[in-house]
């Protein structure tokens, strides 16, 4: 897996925090343009429902993404470090959730009413809603407390650990990269070790 891909499989609001790793040059954004936005929502599909609706992102429904997960990573970052989460972060995500609240739209499907959870206005309006409700689902879960960066020097990227001994973010990225080092360490020789064998 490159770098250049986001990492997915964390609850939704993590996935969010998680498009914006570490590169030589600093933070990267996974989320930078509207064309790997709808990128991002294509991988995401499955737990953002119909909320795409199929819509293609506008800069402006960018900018609505960019702002929760910035609000979400900075209550999370907070939690993660055992101080109290900004109030400001916490009325923005409540404030977004506000902006386009889900509704039970009931239909008749031939054999029982059935419910459909629908959100009304702009793509972005709907999108910060939902990210938002995530991040709100995920910062009073008791599960957050097991929250952690990966242990990879060049890494930001958070997870919850299904197993205690995880390290970390990914196997196949940071994971991998931790092995081939100890791999090379242990079999690399001393210059001093390699000088003298090539004398005799």
């Amino acid at each position: 897996m490159r770098d250049t891909e986001p990492l997915t499989g964390e609850p939704l609001a993590l996935d969010l925090v998680n498009t914006r790793p570490a590169s030589a040059e600093g933070r990267t954004d996974l989320l930078d343009t509207p064309e790997r936005l709808a990128a991002w929502l294509a991988l995401e599909e499955s737990r953002l429902g119909s909320e795409t609706g199929g819509a293609v992102p506008t800069k402006a429904d960018l900018a609505a993404v960019h702002a929760v997960r910035d609000h979400t990573e900075t209550a999370v970052q907070a939690l993660l470090h055992g101080q109290e989460p900004p109030a400001a972060a916490l009325r923005a995500l409540t404030q977004a959730q506000r902006a386009a609240p889900a509704v039970r739209e009931l239909t008749w499907n031939g054999e029982a009413v059935t419910p459909a959870v629908r959100r009304t206005g702009p793509l972005g309006v709907r999108l910060a809603a939902v990210l938002a409700e995530a991040a709100a689902d995920l910062l009073t879960d008791p599960a957050l407390g097991r929250l952690k960066e990966c242990e990879a020097d060049d890494c930001v990227m958070l997870f919850l650990p299904a197993h205690p001994r995880r390290r970390w973010c990914s196997p196949a990225r940071c994971g991998n990269r931790a092995r081939v080092a100890r791999y090379y360490q242990r079999h690399k020789q001393p210059a001093s070790v390699a000088r003298t064998g090539e004398a005799q």
